[in-house]
């Protein structure tokens, strides 16, 4: 991190490096999702693998949430299921697939919406509308799956005379130099939930994603909304953040230039809701890792191979040491849907 400026803002003809300075939100903003943004032209698949990725167990999961949503709102005549940050709508289509396979009622009455910027895939599942934004009204389950870790956010850190001051980014490279004075608001949100000793680490400021959740809980009329990340507790901060790129199934730098996924871990304890972690989530769903008895080998081999193939699925989404430590929020709208996960 630098304090100063080598140059002026703009991009240097000699090197063809962007050479101007934004807020760390400002940039993820527009990498990301500008007009030439990572999640506009890219398929997130391409580029990192999610649970729904993983397994097919984890769509029969979210479809059975969404039963138990349906029943505790008394099995309306129409139900909504709203994929936020759907990428190329494989969770949408999956939940439906699951819903083929075990709930024929339930299919004829779900409505699948993806929310996602970019533009739709072809081939997707025609039942599924496309969409920018959450439809408002809507009465069923809300499920953001790795959706707020792509919020944008600032960043901040704390300088030794105790001013705690916003870093800015330069996107042609990623350098940092500090930046203006916090707001209040950024200023009363990281003095509750990621307090800042002087001199010492860096935070990234949550409240735009705590925003976020607030607009689309509020989209509901009646039902749950989940959201499902990596994250973490006020107790558990990590000194120097979780700021960090993707781009081809690897780990990089994260340069706001829209070469690359640019994510940050999800403040869990500032949003409204229950969390627990998806090791505990999918269990209450039904999602077992245990292996077939091995007499089923003998008595119908097909059926051990397949029972043993879904047990490794399984076992890799509850692991404790990777995707089962993905924090699920559960945040209800309607009092029934409370208790669906306990």
């Amino acid at each position: 991190m630098s304090d100063g400026v080598n140059g002026v803002n703009g991009v240097d003809g000699v090197h063809g490096v962007n050479t101007e300075w934004l807020p760390w939100r400002a940039a993820t903003q527009r990498a990301l999702y500008g007009p030439e943004g990572f999640f506009v032209r890219q398929a997130p698949a391409d580029h990192f693998r999610t649970s729904v990725h993983a397994s097919p167990l984890f769509a029969g999961a979210v479809a059975e949430l969404l039963r138990r949503v349906d029943t505790a709102l008394g099995t309306p005549s129409a139900l909504d299921f709203v994929d936020m940050g759907a990428g190329r709508g494989e969770l949408a289509a999956g939940v439906l697939d699951a819903l083929r396979a075990r709930d024929a009622d339930l299919l004829r009455r779900v409505r699948v919406h993806a929310v996602e910027r970019a533009a739709r895939p072809a081939g997707l599942d025609p039942r599924i509308s496309w969409t920018p934004e959450p439809p408002r009204g809507a009465r069923g389950l809300l499920f953001a799956n790795e959706w707020l870790d792509n919020v944008p956010l600032d960043v901040a850190v704390r300088t030794p005379s105790g001013e705690t001051r916003y870093l800015e980014v330069r996107p042609g490279d990623g350098a940092e130099r500090l930046g203006a004075g916090v707001d209040t608001d950024d200023a009363e949100w990281l003095r509750r939930w990621w307090p800042l000793e002087p001199g010492a680490g860096r935070a990234e400021i949550g409240r735009p994603r705590d925003l976020a959740w607030q607009e689309a809980v509020a989209s509901l009329d009646a039902g749950l909304a989940v959201a499902v990340d990596y994250g973490h507790i006020v107790a558990s901060r990590p000194e120097e953040g979780t700021l960090t790129g993707y781009r081809g199934g690897r780990q990089v730098l994260p340069v706001p230039d829209g070469s690359c996924d640019v994510t940050a871990h999800v403040a869990f304890d500032s949003l409204p809701g229950t969390a627990r972690t998806q090791r505990a989530a999918l269990r209450a769903l039904g999602v077992s890792g245990a292996r077939p008895p091995l007499s089923l080998a003998s008595t119908d081999p097909a059926a051990y191979v397949r029972r043993l193939a879904a047990a490794s699925e399984a076992a890799e989404l509850l692991s404790p040491a990777s995707l089962g430590t993905f924090l699920w929020l559960t945040t209800p709208v309607t009092p029934a849907c409370a208790a669906l996960l306990d």
